[in-house]
């Protein structure tokens, strides 16, 4: 049986999911504004951060923090508040409640409590890189951040690498050079891909080719702003352009010439041919 809620109709708490400027605080709708001064409670991700909004737009509710560090201790708080009829705004710092953001967590706790959970459209960095991306922009496939470890990387990309729909990603700064260098093993040198960083700031810039181009780029310059990595999709999965060659073995050794632990190293040669994971350790250590 479908639990149907109604977002407007309910006269108790609510919640609001509200979009953050990316960059640009021009992109604050109306609606969000008004939003943002009529609840009683606005939980952001960083306090500092959304104070500097609020004052920009003259908003004077209170704020308290919820972010990843925070959830067990604070969506009890804010059920309670909900249930006793308050209404709060949720926000990140940036973007999209949810998204590569805090929020999941106290949607879903809403929606177990049958409270009203109402999202406002607004600033996303995919979607916004995507449209002036030149890539084939629907179908898209978006994962956000990879992890941070080179192996688990390896192995996030793998299995993403025959996917037709253009692929978004998100990467900070400091990690992109590594990330553009693991694409560009798992992927092939050719796969097109566009950067696109500081949307809707002043500094906004779009950079397109291969990721070879791409690699090429980012060794040489001073990498500053956030980024969304937009990657085309395989045009020809059933062809593998950028197949290690050789034995298992062989391969097993370059994997980890390139960065994986031993065990990483075995379970994705064995996953790419096919083969047991329990044999293919035994062969490589000769047991």
């Amino acid at each position: 049986m479908l639990n149907q809620t109604s977002s407007f109709q309910s006269t108790g708490g609510k919640l609001y999911l509200v979009p953050t400027p990316i960059g640009n605080l021009d992109d604050m709708t109306f609606r969000a504004i008004q939003i943002l001064k009529d609840v009683d409670l606005i939980a952001a991700e960083d306090t500092r951060h959304t104070q500097m909004l609020l004052n920009h737009f003259d908003i004077h509710t209170p704020a308290i923090s919820f972010h990843e560090h925070n959830t067990a201790e604070r969506i009890p708080q804010l059920l309670s508040k909900l249930q006793s009829g308050q209404t709060i705004a949720q926000c990140s710092d940036a973007g999209m409640p949810s998204i590569s953001d805090p929020g999941k967590e106290l949607v879903a706790a809403c929606t177990e409590d049958d409270i009203p959970v109402i999202p406002l459209p607004g600033p996303n960095a995919g979607l916004t890189a995507l449209i002036a991306s030149g890539l084939t922009p629907q179908p898209f496939f978006f994962y956000g951040f990879l992890d941070r470890k080179h192996q688990q990387q390896v192995v996030e990309l793998e299995e993403l690498k025959n996917r037709p729909e253009t692929m978004i990603f998100y990467e900070a700064p400091h990690r992109l050079k590594k990330t553009l260098k693991t694409m560009q093993e798992v992927f092939g040198k050719e796969r097109r891909v566009v950067l696109a960083r500081e949307l809707t700031k002043r500094y906004e810039e779009f950079l397109r080719g291969t990721l070879a181009d791409a690699n090429e780029w980012a060794q040489t310059q001073e990498i500053r702003g956030e980024f969304v990595i937009l990657v085309a999709g395989n045009d020809h999965p059933d062809q593998d352009d950028n197949q290690p060659m050789g034995s298992p073995i062989e391969q097993i050794d370059q994997e980890i010439e390139n960065g994986l632990s031993t065990n990483a190293a075995i379970k994705l040669v064995a996953k790419r041919l096919g083969i047991k994971r329990q044999e293919l350790y035994k062969e490589y250590h000769q047991l």
